[in-house]
């Protein structure tokens, strides 16, 4: 069609609402236009752009033998019921829209289709000559954000590819989880981007094993550690190290010390004139699982280390049968509200000793009446060191586990792993750190959900065995604006030859240099962007009618 006719407006300003550059350029180039929070119509510039995405994201997929279909974007309540996710995604991460029908059924706008695709394999898979199976589809997820932000970085509802194969073996599916790490390796390269693979944590999706690919990008939400070898790179989420080595404590007899307003690792250190690395932090959170049970958890940590939140709910979640539950629904460190529906007397924040009595919970049927007490492996290293002592104002020094303290049956990792630390594989290495926006992950999800929805298939001995399942996803609409922050400078969006709007015609001669990658200006109009292309378009000598033609 003719550039004159399409509907495209420019703004002179950019918009309130928007915090980095590929949004407010987006909006000033009249891709995107904000609905409401956390919804974007796409005007006719970027749908033209999200299909040239999603024909690559396409051409790869099929590459691999993966079928396309198109899955129910409402789902009823009782497949999430059945995997038992129903409440983690209500209530816990509570990023799932629910709604009740006129006839009071519960039911939810899909934020991802594995209950859907698990109910559909149980019904149609019944042998293992039918295996391996992967399907895929393009459509528009929904989930509710707490803070919707950063136009199609996070919004409410948005374009994504999302495929399922299913297996009769775990070798079957290592074999599709590679196929679809190369997929996406090519998906990536053809969408002219930078990017890197790194480990993830699988969240509430759940499995063995998933691999995240981060466009790398200085406004990407997740940190990437790496080192430079490229023989390791995983979210922080994910990440271990070999953390600096603890120096040694200047103490060597135990004894309690008035040390007056120092609740803080760095205030102590700095009374005492020693290294964090001789402290041992005991940080108290607060877990409510999805049967109501709270459970008051104190973790024992080396004093220059941080907890990391999701490693500590994972392993939460692991413990979860032993309360009685399936899911951890709230995690967080208990304010004085929060502590005055369990705590016996004050607690002595600040200066809690690894001994902290279980008399200071007022147990009942709601709340676990002993502390659940972990211990990451920083802290379980440490000779004579300095710790609280249950009295505010006081710690102790030159104290040993197994002597002053009992060491905690439960030794864990749940330390953050950090820029510097040494990498395990080589701790020549240090690992180094990147931001980066996640466009895709990919994960191993085993028998999670074929067991938990009865999905089974007969195998070559005539053996009843659930499905081995693999999951793998792609944001077509975040890697769209994935590559504006990637790509642009002061005068606008440059777009990668693969995925700008123009369309160009077929000719015998090469095209200007300046056309490698195409730019928009934020305050381009039709007009101005005929004159920029047009002596580029003089080179073009076949299926052109004119410059004023041009189709984009």
């Amino acid at each position: 069609m003719r550039l004159s006719q399409m509907l495209f407006v420019t703004l002179r300003e950019d918009p309130a609402e928007a915090e980095i550059p590929s949004h407010k350029l987006l909006v000033r180039a009249g891709y995107i236009r904000r609905i409401g929070s956390g919804i974007y119509a796409y005007l006719p510039l970027m749908w033209r752009v999200l299909q040239k995405i999603s024909q690559i994201v396409r051409d790869e997929m099929n590459a691999t033998g993966a079928q396309e279909c198109l899955l129910p974007q409402v789902q009823p309540a009782e497949l999430w019921q059945e995997s038992g996710r129903w409440d983690t995604y209500t209530k816990a991460e509570g990023i799932m829209f629910s709604l009740t029908d006129r006839r009071n059924r519960e039911l939810a706008l899909g934020p991802t289709h594995e209950e859907v695709i698990t109910t559909i394999a149980r019904e149609m898979i019944r042998s293992y000559q039918q295996l391996p199976v992967n399907l895929y589809q393009i459509q528009t997820k929904f989930r509710d954000e707490i803070r919707p932000r950063f136009g199609l970085m996070r919004g409410r509802e948005f374009i994504m590819k999302d495929a399922y194969s299913f297996h009769g073996d775990q070798e079957s599916l290592k074999a599709t989880y590679q196929a679809m790490d190369q997929a996406y390796r090519q998906i990536l390269t053809r969408c002219g981007l930078a990017f890197r693979p790194v480990e993830a944590d699988s969240g509430a999706i759940g499995g063995s094993g998933s691999q995240e690919f981060m466009v790398l990008a200085e406004a990407g939400e997740d940190e990437v550690l790496y080192t430079e070898d490229g023989q390791y790179a995983a979210n922080v989420e994910k990440a271990v190290s070999l953390p600096a080595e603890a120096e040694a404590s200047g103490f060597s007899t135990f004894e309690k010390l008035e040390t007056p307003n120092t609740p803080t690792i760095q205030s102590l250190a700095d009374f005492l004139q020693r290294s964090a690395t001789q402290i041992v932090k005991n940080v108290l959170y607060q877990a409510v699982y999805d049967n109501g049970i709270t459970v008051l958890v104190l973790v024992h940590i080396r004093g220059d280390q941080d907890v990391n939140s999701v490693k500590l709910q994972n392993e939460l979640t692991k413990r979860a049968e032993h309360f009685g539950a399936k899911a951890v629904l709230n995690l967080t460190v208990p304010d004085e509200e929060a502590q005055q529906k369990w705590a016996t007397r004050p607690l002595p924040l600040g200066y809690i000793a690894p001994d902290l009595a279980d008399d200071y919970i007022a147990g009942s049927k709601d709340i676990q009446g002993k502390f659940l007490r972990l211990v990451d492996q920083t802290a379980v290293e440490l000779k004579n060191f300095v710790t609280g002592s249950n009295e505010s104002g006081y710690h102790v020094v030159g104290a040993n586990w197994g002597k002053e303290f009992k060491l905690p049956d439960l030794t864990v990792d749940l330390r953050t792993a950090q820029e510097g630390d040494r990498a395990l594989h080589d701790p020549n290495q240090t690992l180094k750190t990147a931001r980066g926006i996640e466009v895709g992950h990919i994960f191993q999800l085993g028998t999670k959900y074929s067991q938990a929805m009865a999905a089974t298939f007969t195998n070559e001995k005539g053996e009843e065995m659930p499905l081995v399942m693999g999951c793998y996803g792609i944001g077509v609409s975040r890697l769209a604006q994935s590559a504006v922050e990637q790509s642009y400078d002061k005068n606008g969006i440059i777009w990668p030859v693969a995925t700008r709007p123009l369309i160009m015609p077929s000719s015998p001669f090469p095209m200007s240099g300046t056309l490698t990658r195409w730019r928009l200006q934020s305050n381009s109009t039709p007009s101005s962007i005929r004159q920029k292309l047009k002596p580029c378009l003089m080179t073009v000598t076949s299926g052109l009618e004119s410059s004023s033609r041009m189709r984009i």
